[in-house]
């Protein structure tokens, strides 16, 4: 594993010979990153359909087009966000000037998934070089095509700046066992534990980018058609391998139904009446997970779609009503799976979802302000949208992380800068008039009541009984 540690070595050399700290640098970066995706853009395209099945418009929409569009949004107001800001000083500091820095970290290890595994990988890349890192990433094994591009033209538009290793988990248990000054992984709850526990040998902080079962709310408030066809847009895309993807629908019975109607129609106005023959639905990354999906549906109740091909991964969007205890409830289903389950009203629901580990996303279809404020109030979760699923992830300043078990951290805009970053904190104070001369002992009455009055908060003192 040479080729491992070297990459890690130089990295660390452009990063301690000073070369990233100057803003130009940094915007230089991105401009080459963004002409990269430019420059190469069908041949990542073609990566993305070879990989997972992805048609050229969704890679533009959810990858290559995603990240050139954080790259500019990062490019135009970095200036502005590594100004130094400064903050008040208190009297007993007087004179002195107080300000804080954004100062870039070191050297990033980027982790990233197969699922989509160009965005999840180069939106972080951008972040940790307009903060001012040089970056080490390491590619999914499981999308081959896309990880050959970029260790391909990488090295070429980002020379010096980012290193690409390949492999699968030897590698990836190599590079864990280097020092790093921060780990952003996006991935699994389990691969995340080994991830932790190698950051922690090196006391490195990590970003944890993980997932969860994501709900859907629909009450009758809400347009159903038009809910309907949200809802199976987020949960279909990318065959449904997407980690913000609505991971089940709560409603009562009595939408359960027409929502349901609703969401047939919308998956054959999105794919067709035959979603297999359609160029725009993707296809299941590998045969393990296909069969991992054709087990869950196998163990609960299927009342639309089911139909699959292992030879081609081809699994249709498939509907469940699941029965308590089925196994698609235990876990993230990562596939085109949804179930539809039915809960007594909102209190009910919020129930359902306190009841899980943290989702990395909540929806809530409903014009009701009394339910939004309820679900707004009382549960937790990573983001919380109104009437739109996986959308916030568009907004680029709106941070993008989960809480609890969906993951810890942020990213996107000026929270990647922040992640990638220190904020340090400097004080200049000048020797002459050396005021601590009023401070230091020894210490007589006095300086005793000079001190109080010093460092007595701003307003009205606390009165002694």
């Amino acid at each position: 594993m040479q080729h491992v540690a070297s990459s890690v070595v130089r990295a660390r050399a452009v990063f301690d010979a000073g070369t990233t700290r100057p803003l130009t640098w940094r915007l230089d970066q991105l401009r080459q990153l963004r002409r990269m995706l430019a420059e190469r853009h069908a041949e990542f395209a073609e990566a993305l359909a070879k990989d997972v099945g992805k048609h050229r418009t969704e890679a533009q929409l959810a990858e290559i087009g995603f990240v050139d569009a954080e790259a500019a949004h990062l490019e135009r107001h970095l200036e502005g966000w590594l100004r130094p800001r400064r903050v008040p000083v208190p009297l007993v500091a007087q004179p002195a000037r107080a300000w804080t820095e954004l100062t870039p970290l070191g050297v990033v290890l980027v982790i990233g998934p197969w699922n989509y595994p160009l965005q999840l990988l180069l939106a972080p890349l951008a972040g940790a070089l307009a903060a001012g890192n040089t970056v080490v990433l390491k590619p999914s094994e499981h999308a081959p095509a896309t990880s050959a591009a970029l260790a391909r033209w990488v090295p070429e538009y980002l020379a010096g700046a980012a290193e690409v290793v390949e492999g699968g988990i030897p590698e990836t248990t190599a590079l864990l066992a280097e020092r790093f000054d921060h780990i952003f992984f996006t991935g699994g709850e389990a691969a995340a534990k080994v991830v932790m526990r190698a950051a922690a040998e090196h006391l490195t902080p990590v970003t944890l980018e993980l997932g969860g079962k994501s709900p859907a709310y629909v009450d009758a408030s809400t347009d159903l058609a038009t809910a309907a066809k949200r809802i199976a847009w987020g949960r279909f895309m990318n065959a449904g391998q997407t980690c913000v993807a609505p991971d089940y629908v709560l409603a009562r019975e009595e939408i359960l139904e027409p929502l349901q109607a609703e969401l047939i129609k919308a998956v054959a106005a999105l794919f067709g009446t035959d979603p297999a023959a359609s160029l725009s639905y993707g296809r299941i990354v590998d045969d393990r997970h296909f069969a991992r999906l054709a087990a869950l549906a196998d163990a609960s109740t299927v009342v639309h779609g089911g139909q699959r091909d292992a030879a081609s991964r081809y699994f249709a969007p498939t509907l469940l009503r699941p029965a308590p205890g089925d196994a698609v409830m235990a876990e993230e289903i990562f596939g085109p799976l949804l179930p539809l389950v039915p809960v007594r009203g909102l209190d009910a629901a919020i129930e359902e979802v306190n009841g899980r580990a943290k989702p990395l996303a909540l929806y809530v279809f409903s014009k009701d302000r009394a339910t939004r404020r309820a679900f707004a109030e009382r549960t937790s979760s990573g983001a919380l949208c109104f009437d739109v699923p996986a959308a916030h992830l568009s907004v680029p300043g709106l941070p993008f992380g989960g809480v609890g078990g969906s993951g810890m951290g942020a990213y996107h805009g000026e929270h990647s800068v922040r992640t990638f970053s220190h904020e340090r904190p400097t004080l200049d104070k000048p020797l002459r008039p050396d005021t601590l001369e009023l401070l230091y002992p020894p210490y007589t009455r006095t300086k005793h009541r000079l001190i109080d009055a010093l460092v007595a908060p701003v307003g009205k003192r606390i009165r002694k009984r």
